[in-house]
């Protein structure tokens, strides 16, 4: 792994920046946990909304998008580290993120099978995740270390890619709708299909969440699994790594800020700027003034 070097403290005055990304508005979920683990922190959220999906998208395409947010979130002033907060984009960009920036701390997020084996019960887990973030080589090799780690516990994963489920939330934060029966409906449609939920022999008991936007639904999701079923998701835990990367980089304690709330963090979204208005007042309790336009970017949304 290449050395971390540091990022400056600041540049010009401003406090540097945790950088954070998404494909949307999943993200949030990672950087509520962010800012109650380091609230002296400066945080900048992207959105990549007018490129949403990734789950259903090439490789390439996720890698370049990865890229290009990286040097958007750069232009906007010095980094401490990005975190990639979106399961599929770990998966698929991550390893050409750090290769190309060798010396800028990047951290993502993984669907938590470890934790979600160790809980377990009837040894029967489900996961939840995108098409891309299940398919991926990353993936697939997380589930085959989690099982020999495991062993001499066996451990059966139920792995269900929940198609247009990640943009159907988008959909609903941006139109600001109280109907959430189309999202209900594919909940509804994916737990089915996975087989079983309770605490009887082969029965699923723990359900992962594997991409940052079913968090957002985790009500729904419990409702059709039952109270007793333990979801799973991961943002504490990525929260909590950056904050280990972060001090181990700069070799110093992390300080009380004293910067004002506006200047601690910023939200960007290439999508309706209004979506990411009602999320983050929504999720984070943000006002509307904390989120902005981006430009156009070199890569044309669909």
């Amino acid at each position: 792994m290449a050395p971390i070097e540091p990022a400056p403290l600041s540049v010009g005055g401003l406090q540097a920046s945790i950088g954070v990304f998404d494909s949307g508005i999943g993200g949030l979920s990672v950087l509520k946990a962010l800012r109650a683990e380091m609230p002296q922190e400066r945080f900048i959220y992207w959105a990549d909304s007018g490129y949403a999906p990734y789950g259903e998208r090439s490789d390439d395409f996720v890698i370049a998008r990865g890229h290009d947010i990286t040097e958007q979130l750069l232009a906007k002033g010095p980094l401490k580290a990005v975190v990639v907060a979106c399961n599929t984009a770990t998966a698929v960009a991550i390893e050409s993120l750090r290769t190309h920036y060798p010396h800028l701390p990047f951290i993502g997020v993984e669907p938590a099978l470890k934790p979600a084996l160790a809980q377990t019960k009837t040894g029967s887990v489900g996961v939840m995740g995108t098409q891309g973030t299940l398919n991926s080589t990353r993936f697939d090799n997380l589930l085959k270390t989690v099982q020999t780690d495991a062993l001499p516990k066996k451990g059966h994963f139920v792995l269900q890619a929940c198609k247009g489920l990640a943009l159907a939330i988008e959909k609903q934060t941006e139109k600001s709708l109280l109907d959430t029966s189309e999202i209900a409906q594919l909940c509804a449609k994916y737990v089915q299909s996975m087989g079983s939920f309770g605490h009887a022999t082969a029965q699923i008991d723990t359900l992962v969440l594997g991409c940052t936007h079913y968090i957002f639904v985790q009500e729904i999701l419990q409702k059709l699994v039952g109270p007793d079923v333990q979801l799973i998701s991961t943002g504490e835990a990525v929260a909590k790594q950056t904050k280990r990367l972060i001090t181990l980089a700069t070799e110093v304690p992390l300080a009380p800020s004293h910067s004002s709330e506006s200047e601690k963090i910023e939200l960007w979204t290439t999508g309706a700027l209004s979506s990411l208005q009602s999320a983050a007042l929504r999720w984070l309790d943000l006002a509307p003034e904390y989120c902005h336009q981006a430009a156009a970017q070199s890569l044309s949304p669909p």
